[in-house]
């Protein structure tokens, strides 16, 4: 049999490749998607946000149900903090220093106060601290990194509302009745919510960079507390200087707590209308540095 000549040779590959042609053509090109990191001012992408919700529920839920495993005292953590800071404050600042209340108790005067400044001051604490402890997660997926200290404020309200039954018991035995003011609660606890995680933003965009800032917060939490109404009223501070103060988003959620639950005689309206403002400025300003920050975090974390 005779071998096959080169120009048969060349002819039969030509054939070859005509025949798988079209079966190449008929695969669909496969998509790539480059992420780039961003430059300079971008926008916040809130719908990208709102499509990553189930992993903030995630993230959320996955910090409530470590929160108190392996403990002995457990759910009653949420309590003890607030109750015996309560008990330091009446025997100093209330039988001691003999600082006014209000009309009120001072006990349950300063017990409804540790309630919001609770909240916020571990809001504030895990947010500040949520992208160093997520490193892994940061450096093999990609998501909104908004989603990460959002996430972290969120479980600290299971806290505040186990803390909340203790006071309900106390308003019980004092003998305060809660009036149509109480509707007003929520919108104060979302006060506290929207102050910690503005916050929560700016610190930990910083702490990524600057490790030093794990170690400032408690100092920050400790100063941040006696500049806010907790073991006094307000309505000490002179008149014309309440709308500075209410430049302090927490003096308008403490106010407010005070005068939704038990009625206290001090107006939060104005304080309230300066704190509003204040945490507004923080969140928005807060979601913008973290977003342009955001896109040396998986270099530098």
């Amino acid at each position: 049999m005779n071998a096959p000549t080169t120009e048969q040779t060349q002819t039969s590959r030509r054939a070859n490749v005509g025949t798988v042609a079209p079966a190449d053509a008929a695969t669909p090109p496969i998509a790539t998607i480059i992420i780039e990191p961003s430059r300079g001012w971008i926008g916040l992408k809130l719908r990208e946000l709102w499509e990553y919700r189930d992993l903030l529920f995630f993230l959320a839920w996955r910090d409530i149900s470590v929160r108190y495993k392996q403990t002995i005292l457990g759910a009653a953590w949420a309590i003890i903090q607030p109750f015996f800071s309560m008990v330091v404050f009446s025997l100093f600042f209330g039988r001691l220093a003999q600082i006014p209340s209000d009309g009120v108790p001072y006990p349950i005067f300063s017990y409804a106060a540790m309630l919001p400044w609770t909240y916020f001051a571990n809001a504030m604490a895990n947010s500040s601290n949520s992208l160093v402890g997520s490193a892994n997660l940061l450096t093999k997926v990609y998501f909104p990194r908004l989603v990460i200290p959002l996430a972290s404020v969120i479980p600290p309200a299971i806290d505040f509302a186990i803390a909340f039954v203790v006071l309900l018991g106390m308003m019980a035995f004092y003998g305060i009745a809660p009036t149509w003011s109480v509707l007003w609660l929520p919108a104060f606890l979302l006060l506290a919510l929207t102050t910690a995680l503005g916050v929560g933003l700016w610190l930990s965009a910083m702490n990524v960079q600057y490790r030093d800032v794990r170690y400032a917060v408690p100092f920050l939490v400790q100063f941040w507390m006696f500049a806010s109404p907790v073991t006094y009223p307000s309505s000490i501070v002179p008149e014309g200087w309440r709308a500075l103060y209410g430049l302090n988003p927490m003096a308008g959620v403490i106010e407010g707590f005070r005068w939704a639950l038990l009625g206290t005689e001090t107006s939060p309206g104005p304080l309230t209308a300066v704190s509003v403002g204040a945490a507004l400025v923080l969140l928005v300003s807060g979601a913008y540095y973290f977003r342009r920050m955001e896109k040396t975090f998986a270099d530098v974390v």
